[in-house]
């Protein structure tokens, strides 16, 4: 059987704030994550893809995990962390380092090896091994466009029915055939989290039981609601936020992310800079205006 916990709702994957001189900014990462708590997220995710994990070091990881465990504890949300990597062994070591910490996580973000491009088999028995040995449920992560290889139903659904495997971010570029068939056939308690921020409402109405959503670091009221529409299977409450938002979520993804989103985040004062670390690049003003305008008509409707 799955594990028991379960997760739901919406989760926002917090970007990682850089102050001028280049430095984690704590204080805004810990404002961050409260806007969005406050806003109605269930939990956030420290060191997903958005937050730039591979642009940290072990230092700044650590501090980033900690502000966000003590943004969730002050308000009793859910903390889930980004811990797996391309090698098995460094996977499990960092699952394994998730219980030395003071601080409470709910469960590991855990990618398809990436570079690597193993087996299907491979992969299957990769995450079996980490979920045997990570101390917190593990949230299976399949994002095939990043990592050069992806997990088809059989797979999916195999890996659900694994011990201490939580449920599965799903972020393969479409409501497709095999997340369709996961969601139809997954035991109660595995739980699908939409990855692709466009089809978040369609995955909740088809069974999935939440989203992590980089987009959701703006209106994240609205995500939160339609969502929960989606998920209680109201197609008339939910269809027009899912309208509204598409437009800013092709905007907020038109360049490589998290540059969008934290330029966005930077004009509303919630960070202290737009800048994303090298190799990736801050935005264009071209669209940082596409995306403000997107914004100002969520906003206006």
């Amino acid at each position: 059987m799955p594990s028991a916990y379960r997760p739901s709702g919406l989760y926002v994957p917090v970007v990682t704030p850089f102050d001028a001189d280049d430095r984690v900014d704590v204080g805004a990462l810990e404002n961050l994550a409260a806007h969005a708590l406050d806003a109605g997220a269930k939990g956030v995710v420290a060191l997903s893809t958005t937050g730039e994990p591979t642009s940290l070091d072990d230092a700044e990881r650590a501090a980033t995990v900690a502000a966000l465990a003590r943004v969730c504890a002050d308000r009793g949300a859910e903390l889930i962390v980004g811990a797996g990597t391309n090698d098995t062994r460094t996977t499990i070591a960092r699952h394994e380092a998730l219980g030395d910490l003071d601080h409470d996580v709910h469960a590991s973000l855990a990618v398809v090896p990436y570079y690597v491009r193993p087996s299907e088999a491979g992969i299957v028995a990769h995450f079996q091994a980490v979920a045997e040995r990570s101390p917190v449920p593990v949230v299976l992560y399949n994002i095939p466009y990043r990592t050069g290889r992806g997990l088809g139903a059989a797979a999916l659904l195999e890996l659900a029915a694994t011990p201490n495997v939580a449920g599965l971010k799903q972020a393969v570029g479409a409501l497709d055939a095999d997340t369709l068939a996961v969601l139809a056939a997954k035991p109660d308690g595995f739980a699908v989290l939409g990855g692709d921020d466009a089809f978040l409402f369609p995955t909740a109405l088809m069974g999935g039981a939440g989203a992590i959503a980089a987009s959701s670091h703006l209106v994240t009221g609205r995500f939160v609601t339609m969502l929960a529409a989606g998920t209680a299977g109201d197609v008339a409450a939910g269809r027009p936020h899912a309208e509204a938002l598409l437009p800013l979520v092709q905007t907020l993804f038109a360049e490589p992310s998290p540059a969008v989103v934290k330029a966005l985040l930077h004009e509303q004062g919630l960070i202290p800079t737009p800048n994303v670390r090298m190799p990736l690049a801050n935005a264009t003003p071209a669209a940082v205006e596409r995306a403000r305008a997107a914004l100002a008509a969520v906003a206006a409707g």
